[in-house]
């Protein structure tokens, strides 16, 4: 089952939306949320760090929470295991955001259906750099 919308869907989101929130974005470059995010930045989109872990990454000053983040966000894309994700959610809905994404791997159907409830598009299981290069990188 596939659990985000249609290509051209994806498209359309990665074309229209520059700031991506990335929860779990380590500072360490061995990281794939760190390779992953590092790619999207060098695609032009803005990166927020999102871990309360760390103080910056890729020269962006990282938050503890979504709900910390001063500024509007487009995307959040989630580096978190399954558990974390219902939580996250409550998170998302209390920003501005209306994406919210979870990496290749990570589902849940409680999160899932919660954003859904509340207008949110929702991509899960799926890595947002390969979406932008079989999108974006081919036009």
């Amino acid at each position: 089952m596939e659990h985000h919308p249609n290509k051209e869907t994806l498209k359309e989101i990665l074309e229209n939306n520059h700031t991506i929130a990335v929860v779990g974005l380590s500072d360490r470059p061995n990281r794939t949320s760190y390779q992953i995010a590092k790619a999207m930045q060098a695609a032009g989109y803005r990166i927020i760090p999102v871990n309360p872990e760390i103080t910056e990454s890729l020269g962006e000053k990282a938050y503890p929470r979504l709900t910390d983040v001063d500024e509007p966000i487009d995307i959040i894309n989630v580096f978190r295991r399954p558990e974390y994700l219902p939580d996250l959610a409550k998170e998302a809905v209390q920003t501005n955001a209306k994406v919210f994404w979870a990496q290749q791997g990570i589902w849940n159907e409680e999160a899932y259906q919660y954003l859904t409830e509340h207008d949110f598009t929702v991509v899960m299981d799926l890595c947002i750099k390969v979406a932008h290069s079989l999108t974006i990188g081919k036009n």
